[in-house]
């Protein structure tokens, strides 16, 4: 899944993608790359920001999923807690619908996926973005996580939503601190209880470039590619990437790797 932000703020790209034509060529570059979905996102949901309007998160994602609906025929995810957004855009051409709270922020955002009958990633979070770093204190991490990710199974459920549309995603960052975020990749295996597709979004985060001694964001690649390849030797389905080509390449190698079989 190569990520799109569509945003002025994003923590990885610095808004590098926020003028169109610049998205456009960067959602094309990534299909050529090897990307199997796009994932568009108008609002920065990293540590400490702030919620945008509606009217604006439109703004800059429907333009963009229309004219790529037309230019090509992988899925395009539409990144957004809000069921009006997620609407549109699935109307406009996404195919399924990336829910960092959930099912949790709109309520009606379960009811938009059962419509619509498209896949539905729920993420783990706590709190909310401007917040979510305040309060990291967990009892027993892996067990809170599973009973918060199995609540909002429940909630797709009582809406119709079907079982092979759900995708679980531990949400890295998302309410964890450093150690919470080696401790998820490490225990991944875990997840694989709850038997539905994992995906995981390592890519450029804080807690690699601190193991690299504060690397920037731009000298992350190499950590990147590790936490991708022990993500998906310990269950990870689906890898959420900035950087398409490299993670292609990180995911073949796992792969062969966690699918050989030893007699």
């Amino acid at each position: 899944m190569g990520i799109l932000n569509v945003t002025p703020d994003s923590f990885s790209d610095r808004g590098l993608y926020f003028d169109k034509s610049e998205a456009t060529k960067r959602a094309m570059q990534m299909v050529e790359e090897g990307a199997d979905i796009i994932d568009i996102g108008g609002e920065s949901t990293r540590p400490g920001s702030e919620p945008i309007t509606i009217e604006e998160e439109l703004r800059r994602t429907i333009p963009l999923i229309e004219y790529l609906s037309k230019e090509t025929k992988i899925p395009l995810s539409i990144d957004t807690y809000k069921s009006e957004v997620a609407k549109r855009a699935l109307d406009t051409g996404a195919s399924m619908v990336n829910d960092i709270s959930g099912l949790r922020f709109d309520p009606k955002m379960s009811e938009v996926v059962s419509e619509y009958k498209v896949p539905i990633v729920m993420m783990h979070i706590r709190g909310r973005p401007r917040d979510m770093q305040q309060n990291t204190v967990y009892e027993a991490l892996i067990p809170e996580m599973m009973d918060y990710l199995r609540a909002g199974m429940i909630i797709a459920r009582k809406s119709e939503i079907a079982e092979d549309k759900i995708i679980i995603d531990p949400g890295l960052g998302f309410g964890k601190t450093y150690e919470h975020n080696l401790e998820i990749i490490h225990n991944l295996h875990e997840f694989t209880l709850l038997k539905k597709p994992i995906l995981i979004g390592p890519s450029r985060k804080a807690f690699i470039g601190r193991i690299l001694g504060d690397a920037p964001v731009t000298e992350r690649l190499e950590g990147t590619a590790a936490a991708v390849a022990i993500s998906i030797i310990n269950g990870a389905n689906i890898i959420r990437a900035h950087d398409v080509k490299e993670m292609v390449k990180v995911g073949k190698v796992a792969d062969a790797i966690k699918k050989e079989k030893i007699y």
